[in-house]
């Protein structure tokens, strides 16, 4: 029989029962210990070498690394959810092991919260919403500079699942899209490639953050090309926060020559009590939380992550190829 196995540390975000449960035990048999963060790692090792897959996700413990050496059962580490390095080393994905994450299952959600954040900001929708709750009323001179997707120049840096996802909803409004994604090699006849960062500023009179955050793209917006972009110009980041050297955004945003949407800043997505960026009114910050889907309920259902991961266990046992296969390259592109 095909036995499964998750380790999770005190922030274990496994459910304990329910559907997604249920359709993991009607594969085989599961093991779920919730907090193994006294476990040492020889022996989580072990544990997991018990074992045909091993199942991460957040909240999870990092996979040893001695299981390379010594894999036992173990021929498939199946990543539930999205973010990958805090749990599974890159030995493991050189491995012949097998690596899955939940390949395309976020793009709605992230590319609709992208584009409602490049909306929003771009008809100053917060401003004229505090406007209204302040008793005023109208529009007051020289506030507001609301514009139109169509015809827009939209710059999407990074052009994944979510990246193509949210071009082909702006496509619907008739904005000019450019991409910088140097790993892509074909992009919708709606899209143009450009070939570097600063050409894609130079073009754009928005910016849409898609891109994973590596060694390659930390910091790599920063105020030379911020720069680029025209007054009032837009930065959408959906993204990670360290993307952007927010300094230099926020240098930007204080002058009140650009406007911005942030999902994600650095230094974990936080911004302290009283920093005065919460009440600039050219920036709008949704605390990571502008693709989280809470609504309507379902009680029964899979969610769609949870349907990727099961559809690919079924895959393992049947000895079908595998979905979203992490491999050294889109590990090594990855957050």
């Amino acid at each position: 029989m095909l036995k499964m196995i998750y380790l999770g540390n005190t922030d274990s975000r496994m459910p304990t029962k329910g559907p997604f449960v249920e359709a993991l035990k009607e594969l085989g048999e599961l093991t779920l210990i919730f907090d193994a963060s006294e476990i040492p790692d020889s022996e989580r090792a072990k544990m997991i070498r018990q074992n045909d897959i091993v199942l991460t996700m957040w909240g999870s413990m990092p996979v040893p690394e001695a299981v390379v050496e010594n894999p036992g059962k173990l021929r498939y580490a199946c990543n539930i959810t999205g973010e990958l390095k805090k749990y599974i080393p890159e030995k493991i994905i050189e491995s012949e092991i097998y690596v899955t994450n939940w390949g395309d299952a976020p793009a709605n959600e992230v590319a609709e919260g992208a584009v409602c954040l490049l909306l929003a900001v771009l008809k100053d929708l917060h401003i004229k919403i505090m406007n209204v709750r302040n008793d005023k009323w109208g529009l007051l001179e020289n506030q507001f500079t609301s514009g139109t997707l169509e015809e827009l120049k939209v710059g999407l840096y990074g052009f994944g699942v979510i990246g193509r996802r949210f071009a082909e909803i702006v496509n619907m409004f008739g904005a000019k899209q450019y991409v910088f994604d140097p790993y892509v090699k074909e992009l919708p006849e709606y899209c143009t490639k450009t070939d570097s960062l600063k050409e894609l500023f130079e073009k754009s009179e928005a910016i849409a953050i898609h891109a994973g955050l590596s060694e390659e793209t930390k910091g790599s917006v920063n105020a030379e090309l911020l720069s680029l972009l025209p007054d009032n110009g837009i930065v959408i980041n959906t993204a990670r926060g360290d993307i952007i050297d927010q300094a230099a955004l926020f240098a930007e945003l204080k002058k009140g020559r650009l406007r911005a949407g942030l999902d994600v800043l650095a230094d974990n997505d936080r911004l302290p009590e009283g920093h005065p960026a919460r009440k600039w009114e050219n920036l709008i910050l949704t605390c990571h939380n502008s693709s989280k889907v809470w609504w309507p309920e379902r009680p029964g259902e899979l969610l769609k992550y949870e349907k990727i991961c099961i559809e690919n266990i079924k895959r393992f046992i049947s000895g079908e190829p595998l979905k979203f296969i992490m491999d050294k390259v889109r590990y090594d592109r990855s957050t």
